[in-house]
């Protein structure tokens, strides 16, 4: 059994196992505190109008759609609508 700490999955590159899309980077990750269980994998969203105009919706992978976390990136089963979040960065730079 190999160990990964969280810090190690940040910056991951996520693929799409069938297709070979580049998803994005591991940004976050979302942990249930009571199980202490990961749930998923957050991408956070492109930035709109270089980043003046907020954040797209972020990408959100459930762990039990990762297929494998290797060394540079993470394989993902294909997962047929990944679950979209509204990002936090909803506001221009200048209004925070």
């Amino acid at each position: 059994m190999n160990k990964c700490k969280v810090t190690d999955l940040r910056n991951k590159e996520i693929v799409e196992s069938r297709s070979g899309c580049r998803l994005g980077t591991a940004d976050d990750v979302e942990i249930d505190t009571v199980t202490a269980r990961l749930i998923s994998v957050i991408i956070y969203g492109r930035p709109k109008f270089f980043g003046l105009m907020g954040r797209y919706e972020d990408l959100v992978i459930e762990w039990d759609h990762i297929e494998l976390v290797g060394e540079d990136t993470i394989l993902v089963d294909h997962c047929p609508s990944p679950k979209r979040r509204k990002s936090r960065f909803n506001f221009p730079v200048f209004f925070r």
